[in-house]
Protein backbone atom coordinates (compact mmCIF):
# COMPACT_ATOMS: atom_id res chain seq x y z
CA UNK A 1 0.00 0.00 0.00
CA UNK A 2 1.53 3.46 -1.25
CA UNK A 3 0.78 6.54 1.09
CA UNK A 4 2.47 8.61 -0.57
CA UNK A 5 0.76 11.37 -2.98
CA UNK A 6 0.91 11.46 -6.59
CA UNK A 7 3.11 14.13 -8.19
CA UNK A 8 -0.26 16.35 -9.17
CA UNK A 9 -1.34 16.48 -5.34
CA UNK A 10 1.85 17.96 -4.08
CA UNK A 11 2.21 20.26 -6.16
CA UNK A 12 -1.28 21.33 -5.34
CA UNK A 13 -0.97 21.14 -1.82
CA UNK A 14 2.31 23.13 -1.94
CA UNK A 15 0.24 26.02 -4.05
CA UNK A 16 -2.85 25.80 -1.26
CA UNK A 17 -0.86 26.31 1.51
CA UNK A 18 1.07 29.66 0.00
CA UNK A 19 -2.24 30.52 -1.13
CA UNK A 20 -3.55 30.14 3.05
CA UNK A 21 -0.26 31.33 4.06
CA UNK A 22 0.08 34.56 2.09
CA UNK A 23 -3.69 35.89 1.44
CA UNK A 24 -6.48 33.54 3.59
CA UNK A 25 -4.91 33.66 7.27
CA UNK A 26 -4.24 37.16 6.84
CA UNK A 27 -7.89 37.80 5.62
CA UNK A 28 -9.34 36.16 8.77
CA UNK A 29 -9.59 38.89 10.62
CA UNK A 30 -10.18 41.49 7.75
CA UNK A 31 -13.01 39.28 7.54
CA UNK A 32 -14.55 39.55 11.40
CA UNK A 33 -14.21 43.08 10.71
CA UNK A 34 -15.98 43.34 7.63
CA UNK A 35 -19.07 40.99 9.16
CA UNK A 36 -19.05 43.15 12.44
CA UNK A 37 -18.68 46.31 10.44
CA UNK A 38 -22.03 45.83 8.18
CA UNK A 39 -23.92 45.07 10.80
CA UNK A 40 -26.31 41.97 9.59
CA UNK A 41 -24.28 38.61 10.25
CA UNK A 42 -25.31 37.11 7.04
CA UNK A 43 -23.56 39.99 4.74
CA UNK A 44 -21.24 39.14 2.31
CA UNK A 45 -18.06 40.83 3.04
CA UNK A 46 -15.82 41.82 0.78
CA UNK A 47 -13.07 40.59 0.91
CA UNK A 48 -14.61 37.06 -0.37
CA UNK A 49 -14.41 38.00 -3.54
CA UNK A 50 -10.95 39.33 -3.35
CA UNK A 51 -10.10 36.26 -2.19
CA UNK A 52 -11.98 34.29 -4.59
CA UNK A 53 -10.04 36.10 -7.48
CA UNK A 54 -7.03 35.56 -6.01
CA UNK A 55 -7.77 31.96 -5.75
CA UNK A 56 -9.26 31.59 -9.37
CA UNK A 57 -5.89 33.36 -10.90
CA UNK A 58 -3.63 30.65 -8.99
CA UNK A 59 -5.42 28.09 -10.96
CA UNK A 60 -7.24 27.01 -7.03
CA UNK A 61 -10.55 26.47 -8.20
CA UNK A 62 -13.84 23.76 -8.28
CA UNK A 63 -11.17 21.78 -6.92
CA UNK A 64 -13.99 19.27 -5.74
CA UNK A 65 -15.53 18.09 -8.79
CA UNK A 66 -14.04 14.61 -10.39
CA UNK A 67 -15.62 15.35 -14.01
CA UNK A 68 -12.85 17.24 -16.00
CA UNK A 69 -15.67 18.87 -17.57
CA UNK A 70 -16.84 20.90 -15.01
CA UNK A 71 -13.94 20.87 -11.84
CA UNK A 72 -10.24 19.57 -11.60
CA UNK A 73 -10.69 16.31 -12.17
CA UNK A 74 -9.31 15.44 -9.36
CA UNK A 75 -9.81 12.07 -7.50
CA UNK A 76 -11.53 12.21 -3.97
CA UNK A 77 -7.65 10.54 -3.38
CA UNK A 78 -5.98 13.56 -4.80
CA UNK A 79 -8.71 16.36 -3.45
CA UNK A 80 -8.87 14.89 0.41
CA UNK A 81 -5.18 16.56 1.48
CA UNK A 82 -6.42 19.77 -0.50
CA UNK A 83 -9.76 19.45 1.29
CA UNK A 84 -8.33 18.98 4.70
CA UNK A 85 -5.97 22.37 4.21
CA UNK A 86 -8.83 24.28 3.75
CA UNK A 87 -10.53 22.89 6.63
CA UNK A 88 -7.56 24.90 8.89
CA UNK A 89 -10.06 28.15 7.65
CA UNK A 90 -13.08 26.70 7.38
CA UNK A 91 -14.97 30.09 7.23
CA UNK A 92 -12.74 31.23 4.34
CA UNK A 93 -10.78 28.81 2.30
CA UNK A 94 -13.69 26.95 1.02
CA UNK A 95 -15.82 29.10 -0.62
CA UNK A 96 -12.51 31.10 -1.78
CA UNK A 97 -11.58 27.72 -3.94
CA UNK A 98 -15.57 27.83 -4.86
CA UNK A 99 -15.11 24.27 -2.84
CA UNK A 100 -17.94 25.46 -0.34
CA UNK A 101 -20.99 23.51 0.96
CA UNK A 102 -23.79 23.47 -0.30
CA UNK A 103 -22.87 24.35 -3.52
CA UNK A 104 -20.31 21.78 -4.31
CA UNK A 105 -23.41 19.07 -3.40
CA UNK A 106 -25.86 21.20 -5.42
CA UNK A 107 -23.14 21.16 -8.38
CA UNK A 108 -22.26 17.44 -8.20
CA UNK A 109 -25.87 16.80 -7.81
CA UNK A 110 -27.01 19.33 -11.42
CA UNK A 111 -23.64 17.60 -13.38
CA UNK A 112 -25.26 14.38 -12.32
CA UNK A 113 -28.61 14.28 -12.32
CA UNK A 114 -29.32 18.02 -14.50
CA UNK A 115 -30.73 18.20 -17.62
CA UNK A 116 -28.93 20.03 -19.88
CA UNK A 117 -30.86 23.22 -19.32
CA UNK A 118 -30.54 23.19 -16.13
CA UNK A 119 -27.25 22.61 -16.08
CA UNK A 120 -26.91 25.43 -18.56
CA UNK A 121 -28.76 28.18 -16.51
CA UNK A 122 -27.67 26.94 -12.86
CA UNK A 123 -24.95 24.25 -12.56
CA UNK A 124 -22.92 27.31 -15.06
CA UNK A 125 -22.72 30.08 -13.10
CA UNK A 126 -22.61 28.06 -9.81
CA UNK A 127 -18.92 26.92 -11.64
CA UNK A 128 -18.24 30.18 -12.24
CA UNK A 129 -19.00 31.40 -8.66
CA UNK A 130 -21.26 34.12 -9.83
CA UNK A 131 -24.34 32.85 -7.48
CA UNK A 132 -25.04 30.54 -4.57
CA UNK A 133 -27.57 27.94 -3.97
CA UNK A 134 -29.18 26.26 -1.38
CA UNK A 135 -30.44 22.60 -0.10
CA UNK A 136 -33.79 22.09 1.14
CA UNK A 137 -34.89 18.76 2.50
CA UNK A 138 -34.92 19.02 6.53
CA UNK A 139 -38.15 20.47 7.85
CA UNK A 140 -39.41 21.82 11.63
CA UNK A 141 -42.24 19.54 11.76
CA UNK A 142 -41.16 16.04 11.08
CA UNK A 143 -38.23 14.07 12.18
CA UNK A 144 -36.07 14.71 9.02
CA UNK A 145 -32.88 11.83 9.92
CA UNK A 146 -35.53 9.86 7.80
CA UNK A 147 -35.33 11.15 4.84
CA UNK A 148 -38.58 9.34 3.91
CA UNK A 149 -40.57 11.59 6.60
CA UNK A 150 -40.47 14.64 4.32
CA UNK A 151 -43.95 15.98 4.31
CA UNK A 152 -43.82 19.20 1.95
CA UNK A 153 -45.62 18.12 -1.39
CA UNK A 154 -44.50 19.04 -5.17
CA UNK A 155 -47.75 18.66 -7.03
CA UNK A 156 -48.14 18.40 -11.22
CA UNK A 157 -50.43 20.74 -12.44
CA UNK A 158 -50.65 20.90 -16.02
CA UNK A 159 -47.09 21.51 -17.24
CA UNK A 160 -46.19 23.12 -13.87
CA UNK A 161 -45.26 21.84 -10.29
CA UNK A 162 -46.82 23.40 -7.22
CA UNK A 163 -44.76 23.73 -4.24
CA UNK A 164 -46.24 23.81 -0.52
CA UNK A 165 -44.11 22.95 2.66
CA UNK A 166 -41.96 24.36 5.12
CA UNK A 167 -38.18 23.87 5.56
CA UNK A 168 -35.34 24.80 7.82
CA UNK A 169 -32.08 24.41 7.90
CA UNK A 170 -31.87 24.94 4.63
CA UNK A 171 -28.27 25.58 3.74
CA UNK A 172 -26.85 28.53 1.97
CA UNK A 173 -30.01 30.37 1.92
CA UNK A 174 -29.18 33.30 3.81
CA UNK A 175 -26.57 34.25 1.54
CA UNK A 176 -27.73 37.61 -0.45
CA UNK A 177 -26.26 35.67 -3.84
CA UNK A 178 -28.05 32.10 -3.36
CA UNK A 179 -30.67 32.25 -6.64
CA UNK A 180 -31.99 28.92 -6.94
CA UNK A 181 -33.08 26.20 -4.18
CA UNK A 182 -33.00 22.59 -4.59
CA UNK A 183 -35.72 21.36 -2.95
CA UNK A 184 -37.02 17.78 -1.54
CA UNK A 185 -41.14 17.15 -1.51
CA UNK A 186 -43.34 14.42 -2.20
CA UNK A 187 -44.86 13.95 -5.44
CA UNK A 188 -47.11 10.72 -4.60
CA UNK A 189 -47.50 10.22 -1.58
CA UNK A 190 -49.00 6.35 -2.05
CA UNK A 191 -45.89 5.24 -3.91
CA UNK A 192 -43.58 2.61 -2.17
CA UNK A 193 -41.51 4.32 0.51
CA UNK A 194 -37.89 5.52 -1.26
CA UNK A 195 -40.14 6.35 -4.08
CA UNK A 196 -42.54 9.26 -2.95
CA UNK A 197 -40.24 12.17 -3.23
CA UNK A 198 -38.63 14.08 -6.02
CA UNK A 199 -36.34 16.98 -6.28
CA UNK A 200 -37.13 20.02 -7.85
CA UNK A 201 -34.93 23.48 -8.64
CA UNK A 202 -37.20 27.01 -7.59
CA UNK A 203 -35.55 30.10 -8.30
CA UNK A 204 -35.60 32.56 -5.08
CA UNK A 205 -37.41 35.27 -6.70
CA UNK A 206 -40.21 32.75 -7.31
CA UNK A 207 -43.58 33.83 -5.82
CA UNK A 208 -44.74 31.94 -3.07
CA UNK A 209 -41.52 31.70 -1.51
CA UNK A 210 -40.83 33.52 1.67
CA UNK A 211 -37.47 33.32 3.50
CA UNK A 212 -38.78 33.64 7.24
CA UNK A 213 -35.65 33.94 9.20
CA UNK A 214 -31.89 32.75 9.15
CA UNK A 215 -30.99 29.96 12.12
CA UNK A 216 -27.80 30.62 13.79
CA UNK A 217 -25.75 27.83 15.24
CA UNK A 218 -24.83 28.09 18.64
CA UNK A 219 -25.14 31.58 17.83
CA UNK A 220 -22.78 31.64 14.78
CA UNK A 221 -24.35 33.03 11.47
CA UNK A 222 -22.17 30.45 9.74
CA UNK A 223 -22.78 32.69 6.92
CA UNK A 224 -19.26 31.74 4.25
CA UNK A 225 -21.23 28.91 3.83
CA UNK A 226 -24.26 30.50 2.89
CA UNK A 227 -25.96 30.52 6.22
CA UNK A 228 -29.59 28.59 7.12
CA UNK A 229 -32.67 29.62 6.77
CA UNK A 230 -36.35 28.54 7.52
CA UNK A 231 -38.39 29.07 4.37
CA UNK A 232 -42.29 29.02 3.46
CA UNK A 233 -43.24 28.00 0.29
CA UNK A 234 -46.80 28.33 -0.32
CA UNK A 235 -48.12 27.63 -3.79
CA UNK A 236 -45.30 27.71 -5.12
CA UNK A 237 -45.42 27.27 -9.39
CA UNK A 238 -42.62 26.45 -11.39
CA UNK A 239 -42.41 24.72 -14.76
CA UNK A 240 -42.22 21.27 -15.24
CA UNK A 241 -38.83 20.78 -16.41
CA UNK A 242 -37.57 22.35 -12.76
CA UNK A 243 -37.94 18.63 -12.03
CA UNK A 244 -34.82 16.99 -11.65
CA UNK A 245 -34.68 13.96 -12.72
CA UNK A 246 -37.29 11.94 -12.79
CA UNK A 247 -40.97 11.98 -10.44
CA UNK A 248 -39.78 9.49 -7.55
CA UNK A 249 -35.93 9.78 -7.71
CA UNK A 250 -35.78 12.08 -5.19
CA UNK A 251 -34.33 10.19 -2.05
CA UNK A 252 -32.04 8.55 -4.68
CA UNK A 253 -30.68 11.73 -5.52
CA UNK A 254 -30.20 12.97 -1.71
CA UNK A 255 -28.34 10.29 -0.96
CA UNK A 256 -25.67 10.21 -4.15
CA UNK A 257 -25.20 13.57 -3.07
CA UNK A 258 -24.83 13.16 0.86
CA UNK A 259 -22.30 10.52 0.21
CA UNK A 260 -19.53 12.88 -1.37
CA UNK A 261 -20.70 15.67 1.04
CA UNK A 262 -19.83 13.80 4.21
CA UNK A 263 -16.40 12.56 2.51
CA UNK A 264 -15.93 16.43 2.48
CA UNK A 265 -17.16 17.77 5.50
CA UNK A 266 -14.91 14.95 7.07
CA UNK A 267 -12.03 16.06 5.28
CA UNK A 268 -12.31 19.46 6.12
CA UNK A 269 -12.88 18.17 10.15
CA UNK A 270 -9.07 16.81 9.88
CA UNK A 271 -7.69 20.65 8.95
CA UNK A 272 -9.48 21.81 11.79
CA UNK A 273 -8.15 19.52 14.24
CA UNK A 274 -4.83 20.17 12.78
CA UNK A 275 -4.94 23.98 13.44
CA UNK A 276 -6.32 23.52 16.91
CA UNK A 277 -3.80 21.52 17.70
CA UNK A 278 -1.11 23.67 15.96
CA UNK A 279 -2.54 26.39 18.44
CA UNK A 280 -2.67 24.56 21.28
CA UNK A 281 1.32 23.59 20.95
CA UNK A 282 2.17 26.80 20.60
CA UNK A 283 0.11 28.09 23.92
CA UNK A 284 1.38 25.55 25.62
CA UNK A 285 4.92 26.23 24.83
CA UNK A 286 4.21 30.40 25.22
CA UNK A 287 2.40 30.83 28.37
CA UNK A 288 3.89 30.03 32.03
CA UNK A 289 1.42 29.36 34.85
CA UNK A 290 2.50 28.10 38.11
CA UNK A 291 6.21 28.18 37.47
CA UNK A 292 6.45 26.35 34.51
CA UNK A 293 5.14 26.41 30.77
CA UNK A 294 1.98 24.54 30.07
CA UNK A 295 3.87 22.49 27.57
CA UNK A 296 5.76 20.65 31.01
CA UNK A 297 2.50 20.15 32.52
CA UNK A 298 1.89 16.26 32.00
CA UNK A 299 -1.98 16.65 31.54
CA UNK A 300 -1.32 18.83 28.39
CA UNK A 301 1.21 16.77 27.25
CA UNK A 302 -1.72 13.79 27.25
CA UNK A 303 -3.93 16.02 25.44
CA UNK A 304 -1.43 17.27 22.88
CA UNK A 305 0.04 12.83 22.43
CA UNK A 306 -3.40 11.74 22.44
CA UNK A 307 -4.76 14.48 19.39
CA UNK A 308 -1.89 13.32 17.03
CA UNK A 309 -3.60 9.88 17.84
CA UNK A 310 -6.84 10.48 16.81
CA UNK A 311 -5.74 12.97 13.94
CA UNK A 312 -4.04 9.89 12.24
CA UNK A 313 -6.61 7.80 12.65
CA UNK A 314 -9.01 9.80 11.21
CA UNK A 315 -6.71 10.60 8.48
CA UNK A 316 -6.49 7.13 7.23
CA UNK A 317 -9.42 6.30 7.56
CA UNK A 318 -10.76 9.13 5.42
CA UNK A 319 -8.12 8.59 2.62
CA UNK A 320 -8.90 4.90 2.53
CA UNK A 321 -12.61 5.81 2.13
CA UNK A 322 -11.52 8.14 -0.92
CA UNK A 323 -9.60 4.91 -2.33
CA UNK A 324 -12.70 3.12 -2.08
CA UNK A 325 -14.98 5.57 -3.50
CA UNK A 326 -12.79 6.11 -6.55
CA UNK A 327 -12.17 2.61 -7.00
CA UNK A 328 -15.47 0.54 -6.11
CA UNK A 329 -17.72 3.75 -5.83
CA UNK A 330 -20.21 5.47 -3.67
CA UNK A 331 -22.20 2.20 -2.76
CA UNK A 332 -19.10 0.21 -1.98
CA UNK A 333 -17.69 2.42 0.19
CA UNK A 334 -21.29 2.83 2.55
CA UNK A 335 -19.62 1.32 5.32
CA UNK A 336 -16.44 3.64 5.47
CA UNK A 337 -18.59 6.27 4.60
CA UNK A 338 -20.73 5.87 7.81
CA UNK A 339 -17.78 4.80 9.86
CA UNK A 340 -16.04 8.43 9.07
CA UNK A 341 -19.28 10.34 9.56
CA UNK A 342 -18.84 8.69 12.67
CA UNK A 343 -15.45 9.06 14.14
CA UNK A 344 -14.44 12.28 12.34
CA UNK A 345 -16.80 14.91 13.89
CA UNK A 346 -16.13 13.76 17.44
CA UNK A 347 -12.38 13.58 17.00
CA UNK A 348 -12.58 17.04 15.66
CA UNK A 349 -14.73 17.94 18.92
CA UNK A 350 -12.19 16.33 21.15
CA UNK A 351 -9.38 17.66 20.11
CA UNK A 352 -10.50 21.56 19.61
CA UNK A 353 -11.92 21.04 22.98
CA UNK A 354 -8.62 20.45 24.40
CA UNK A 355 -7.15 23.42 22.48
CA UNK A 356 -9.90 25.37 24.14
CA UNK A 357 -9.18 24.00 27.91
CA UNK A 358 -5.70 25.16 27.05
CA UNK A 359 -6.34 28.49 26.32
CA UNK A 360 -8.69 29.05 28.80
CA UNK A 361 -11.10 32.26 28.07
CA UNK A 362 -9.15 33.04 25.37
CA UNK A 363 -10.04 29.74 23.89
CA UNK A 364 -14.05 30.53 24.23
CA UNK A 365 -14.02 34.37 22.83
CA UNK A 366 -13.53 35.25 19.36
CA UNK A 367 -9.89 36.26 19.90
CA UNK A 368 -9.08 32.76 18.20
CA UNK A 369 -10.40 30.93 16.03
CA UNK A 370 -11.80 27.62 18.44
CA UNK A 371 -15.12 28.58 19.48
CA UNK A 372 -15.94 28.51 15.94
CA UNK A 373 -14.32 25.60 15.48
CA UNK A 374 -15.73 23.93 17.80
CA UNK A 375 -19.42 24.90 17.22
CA UNK A 376 -18.66 23.96 13.68
CA UNK A 377 -17.30 20.77 14.51
CA UNK A 378 -20.47 20.02 16.93
CA UNK A 379 -22.72 20.90 14.25
CA UNK A 380 -21.62 18.07 11.57
CA UNK A 381 -22.52 15.48 14.45
CA UNK A 382 -26.04 16.20 13.24
CA UNK A 383 -25.71 17.82 9.23
CA UNK A 384 -26.18 14.75 6.68
CA UNK A 385 -27.63 12.35 9.49
CA UNK A 386 -26.85 12.59 13.12
CA UNK A 387 -24.54 9.48 14.82
CA UNK A 388 -27.22 7.22 15.96
CA UNK A 389 -28.57 6.53 12.66
CA UNK A 390 -25.61 6.22 10.81
CA UNK A 391 -24.30 3.90 14.09
CA UNK A 392 -27.82 2.24 13.61
CA UNK A 393 -27.21 1.66 9.56
CA UNK A 394 -23.57 0.29 10.40
CA UNK A 395 -24.46 -2.15 12.66
CA UNK A 396 -27.57 -3.58 10.61
CA UNK A 397 -25.06 -3.79 7.57
CA UNK A 398 -22.56 -5.47 10.17
CA UNK A 399 -24.91 -7.72 11.63
CA UNK A 400 -26.09 -8.98 7.90
CA UNK A 401 -22.38 -10.47 7.76
CA UNK A 402 -23.26 -13.16 10.11
CA UNK A 403 -26.96 -14.09 9.68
Amino acid sequence: MDFAYDARTVELRERLAAFLAECVYPAEPVHAAQVAGAGDPWARPPVLDELKAEARSRGLWNLFLPDPRYGAGLTNLQYAPLAELTGRSPHLAPEALNCAAPDTGNMELLAEFGSAAQRERWLMPLLAGEIRSAFCMTEPEVASSDATNIATRIIRDGDSYVVDGRKWWSSGAMDPRCEIFIVMGKTDPGAERHRQQSMILVPRDTPGVTVRRGMTVFGYSDAPHGGHAEIDFTGVRVPAENLVGVEGGGFAIAQARLGPGRIHHCMRLIGMAERALELLCRRALDRVAFGRPLAEQGVVREWIAESRVRIEQSRLLVLKTAWLMDTVGNRGAHTEIQAIKIATPAMAEWVIDKAIQGYGGAGVSQDTPLAALWAQARTLRLADGPDEVHRASLARAELRRWS
